[in-house]
């Protein structure tokens, strides 16, 4: 039997404003790499590296917001409880 594909319904603005920053990411990472091509110093690239991290984290609350808010309060509405657990699992991981 196939797994059953879950989809999210967030809202266009939300899911708009987190492929833009994703997009602005990507771009962080192309220059990381001309960065480490050039040789340029490792401390300047370092920073940059804590950049990205930092707008990821940013991108990751969002969605994770968006999730509790929208996925999770329809499952536990549907009566699937164990999204609770799912989403307790998904934070351990998020926070080691």
């Amino acid at each position: 039997m196939a797994k059953e594909k879950r989809t999210a319904h967030h809202p266009y603005t939300t899911k708009s404003n987190m492929i833009n920053r994703l997009k602005k990411i990507e771009g962080q990472i192309r220059g990381i790499a001309r960065m480490i091509d050039e040789d340029l110093y490792c401390d300047d690239i370092l920073n940059q590296f804590l950049s990205v991290e930092a707008a990821i984290n940013g991108v990751r609350k969002t969605l994770l917001e968006a999730h509790i808010k929208s996925c999770v309060v329809h499952q536990i509405k549907e009566g699937n409880l164990a999204v609770v657990d799912e989403l307790i699992t998904t934070i351990g991981k998020m926070t080691k």
